[in-house]
């Protein structure tokens, strides 16, 4: 089968190659991928910048349909449409695990990144990391339920969003994105949305469409914290959501913060340390929300919120084929595409 897999460390060293279909166990299921996503986690990959152990097939956003199944599983069935949590390897015995936290585990071992992943035409999965797809829901969009539960672990089940609270959000990429239209379910009053001229042309314009923002500010024209704090009577936000990983975002946020509001950190940075206004924020009081990966509630509330329609994901995405990976993740790096998805079929 065609993979994408990263041959080993450094810089680079990506290439289209060809790899044995997987052979599963007893407590899997063998999955022909649909549609595969190319997430900021792959692209810091390609750049040596997060833990990976090469040579492995990338990719851990993935849909598709069960073509085979081991004899232990029960729940799934040839011919299920899925999706699957990348907590492969957690080992179920540490305090993490336990606490129903197997994201977190220090075993863990990721499709894409620990062990091979699904930019590729097949991938193997255990029946426990599985969700099946809502009859409502298209494989295309169902591609994208990765990112859509990482944002509704950390937005709606631990930032806690009110009704009429005024949300910025710094970033304009996928995740931000869905970020604003998950706020925008939670009731939230006004939403602010902080990007660069980089992303007027192209993310802004998708971002419009999906009616998630009711303000954008330019950074490189404008001083969001004095907007914010203009528009909010001097009081400040009651919560930003940082999706961005620059430095510069994050000491905003923590300016542009009410006092007890709540900093909800999304992006990951490149950056070993950032210097952030640690004064300022202590005497601000805010709460500090630090997220990495995605809970077993969130899949549910992003699959039930695909299913309702309350996220418009469709006008973000552009497929491509494997063959054009290069392309592809020259397209995201230069803000000339939100999100991609590998049409593994073609």
């Amino acid at each position: 089968m065609k993979a994408i897999v990263k041959t080993q460390k450094g810089e680079g060293f990506m290439e289209l190659a060809e790899r044995n279909i997987p052979v599963i166990s007893d407590d899997e299921v063998l999955i022909k991928v649909s549609y595969a996503g190319i997430c900021g986690t792959d692209i810091h990959i390609k750049h040596d910048q997060f833990p990976y152990w090469p040579p492995v097939i990338m990719g851990h956003e993935f849909s598709g349909t069960v073509v085979e199944v081991g004899s232990n599983v029960t729940d799934y069935a040839v011919g299920d449409n899925v999706v699957g949590e990348p907590h492969n390897l957690a080992c179920g015995k540490c305090h993490l695990c336990r606490n129903g936290k197997i994201q977190l585990c220090e075993q863990k071992r990721s499709i894409g990144w620990g062990i091979d992943g699904v930019f590729a035409e097949y991938v193997k999965m255990s029946e426990k990391l599985l969700h099946k797809i809502p009859n409502s829901v298209s494989l295309k969009t169902a591609a994208m339920a990765e990112p859509c539960a990482i944002v509704a672990h950390q937005v709606l089940e631990r930032t806690n969003i009110t009704p009429g609270d005024y949300v910025v959000i710094m970033g304009m990429g996928p995740i931000a994105i869905i970020a604003a239209q998950m706020a925008r379910v939670a009731g939230a009053g006004r939403i602010v949305m902080c990007g660069c001229t980089s992303d007027v042309d192209v993310r802004l314009k998708i971002a419009e469409k999906t009616q998630c923002l009711d303000k954008f500010i330019n950074v490189q024209t404008e001083n969001a914290v004095d907007i914010v704090l203009d528009e909010t009577n001097g009081k400040g936000a009651d919560i930003v959501i940082e999706a961005s990983g620059a430095a510069s975002a994050i000491k905003s946020a923590i300016f542009a913060l009410k006092k007890t509001g709540t900093f909800c950190g999304i992006g990951m940075t490149n950056a070993e340390e950032i210097l952030i206004p640690w004064n300022t924020a202590m005497r601000k009081a805010i709460d500090l929300k630090f997220n990495m990966s995605s809970s077993y509630n969130g899949w549910n509330i992003a699959l039930n919120l695909m299913a309702a329609k309350k996220l418009m994901l469709d006008d973000l995405i552009k497929v491509m084929p494997l063959d054009d990976f290069e392309e592809a993740f020259s397209l995201l790096e230069t803000g000339k595409a939100i999100k991609i998805l590998f049409d593994c079929n073609l």
